[in-house]
């Protein structure tokens, strides 16, 4: 199951045990539960800490599955098929975890999740190809190593079909809690405790309120909002960082070739180095605030409000809300989200092996779609609004001479179809002849581009007609003190590379505000 390669850095990591666990694996004689029960013998054989038995009898139902506990204690992490690919990260925290090693998590979100009273049974399907699955098992993994009231199981789509179809999961990450469907997507630690913690927003609320106004702040945890977080820092002034979410748009992003230096990344991985990088410096980070609001005080100072009502002050803020996937904004869509209705075909696509899929949008995005899953569906019908396709040229010729992808020019979707559970086809019309048609698919990948995460600045700053801040070449928008970085401006071009040169701006920019006012 493992290489030799594998079996050294695993086995270094082992050493991290700081007390015996127990490896129970469930088998049922099928080709999946044997490699399992291989997986886990080679696992045991790396520390003399680890033990390994097996059983003949379902765990939670279930089987394959591999249980996780500290030696003589009653296991509270599951994994429901091969955690291998994606998740061989997921399992190895796991085992360090319940060895007693401690974890790298922000200690206030851990002591958060110590505190949990309610008796929470966390499972969550996955596909082995999802990159964004491991932060949603990882971080309900570390939820229930910390408090004995608490169960994790992670399902592999794949192996168990069957439960899949039941559920009509069409999207993954798919979590649920005691068996009723809790969040869909990328969750991180944070999320999932504001979903399950009644007091969340509260206690988040209390934290904040009492900080001193910062030198700079910045909005937004992606590209931009690290590197102008990085350079403000350095110049010895206070500096603070609070987002949504670290890494945004980036943490969906799998293959990054274009990265100058660094010939290939990925999306997840170059997050973990911005956030590492980022706490190298006095930087106050704040994870899991949504800001909601912006205004001016007759100090002279901004306030960023957020969600969850805390206020936050600065002398000047660094807009860097990054942006989302563009919608359709079609009938039927928000009903059949993550039921057929999908943004991530890394993620998502194996779930629709062997049937029918549409991809949305004929630029980079969608045509490397369509190609990736050609090699898993029965078929995929490409619709593009123009009649150019404006992908590369190579991807397009890539695209024409697969066998399984058909290309639409001229094609408007009109409609998204399903039978009250689930996708069943999609309607377009032609907009050379004004004919509607109907295509028959079980999936459709949305890929038309992004919109930027701007609504609650519209009464604050200038924007565009699209909802991009303006800015000028300092980074400053049209209010004193205010600058914006990245995706949510309207520069010319939307790439990793050039939102963090626009945050190193923004923050040189607000820099020299400070020392001019």
């Amino acid at each position: 199951m493992l290489d030799a390669t594998m079996k050294q850095q695993l086995g270094a990591y082992l050493n991290n045990l700081r007390n015996p666990i127990s490896l129970l694996v469930a088998v049922d004689g099928s080709p999946k539960a044997k490699e399992l029960e291989e997986l886990a013998r080679e696992i045991a054989e790396l520390n003399d800490k680890i033990s390994v038995s097996t059983t003949e009898e379902k765990i939670n139902g279930r089987a394959p599955v591999m249980a996780i506990a500290k030696e003589d204690n009653a296991p509270r992490v599951f994994f429901a098929g091969i955690p291998l690919g994606h998740e061989f990260t997921s399992l190895v925290l796991a085992l360090l975890q319940a060895g007693s090693h401690p974890s790298k998590e922000d200690q206030a979100l851990q002591d958060q999740a110590k505190e949990l009273t309610r008796e929470l049974n966390f499972e969550v399907y996955v596909s082995l190809s999802c990159h964004n699955c491991p932060d949603v098992v990882q971080s309900i993994n570390l939820i229930a190593a910390l408090n004995p009231k608490v169960t994790a199981t992670m399902i592999d789509g794949g192996v168990f079909q069957q439960e899949v179809t039941e559920k009509d999961i069409m999207a993954v990450p798919a979590l649920y809690l005691n068996g009723e469907p809790l969040a869909n997507g990328k969750q991180t630690l944070a999320d999932i405790l504001n979903l399950v913690d009644d007091d969340a927003d509260a206690k988040a609320a209390e934290a904040l309120k009492d900080k001193d106004p910062f030198d700079v702040l910045v909005v937004g945890g992606g590209p931009a909002g690290a590197s102008a977080a990085i350079y403000a820092a350095r110049k010895g002034i206070r500096t603070g960082i609070v987002a949504d979410r670290f890494g945004g748009q980036v943490s969906d992003t799998v293959g990054i070739e274009n990265f100058i230096s660094v010939p290939y990344t990925e999306g997840p991985k170059l997050v973990a180095h911005l956030e590492e990088h980022v706490k190298q410096y006095d930087v106050d980070v704040m994870k899991a605030q949504k800001a909601v609001g912006l205004r001016k005080t007759d100090a002279g100072l901004t306030e960023v409000e957020l969600a969850n009502g805390a206020v936050l002050a600065s002398k000047s803020v660094i807009l860097a809300t990054g942006a989302r996937w563009r919608e359709m904004n079609v009938p039927g869509e928000q009903e059949y989200k993550a039921k057929g209705v999908c943004f991530c075909p890394h993620c998502d696509g194996p779930l629709f092996k062997g049937k029918k899929v549409a991809v949305i949008g004929g630029g980079n995005s969608g045509i490397e779609a369509a190609i990736d899953l050609a090699g898993i569906v029965e078929h995929v019908t490409v619709l593009e609004f123009s009649d150019t396709l404006r992908a590369d040229a190579v991807l397009v010729k890539k695209a024409q001479n697969t066998a399984n992808i058909n290309i639409i020019k001229m094609a408007m979707t009109t409609e998204v179809l399903g039978d009250g559970n689930k996708v069943i086809g999609l309607k377009y019309k032609d907009r050379a002849t004004d004919e509607t048609h109907v295509v028959d698919v079980a999936g459709i990948f949305v890929q038309i581009g992004l919109v930027p995460n701007t609504e609650f600045l519209k009464e604050t700053v200038g924007l565009t007609e699209r909802g991009e801040i303006v800015i000028d070449g300092h980074g400053q928008t049209n209010v004193p003190g205010v600058f914006a970085a990245g995706d949510c401006t309207n520069v010319a071009y939307k790439q990793i590379i050039i939102s963090m040169g626009a945050g190193a701006t923004a923050a040189l920019g607000a820099f020299d505000h400070l020392i001019r006012n």
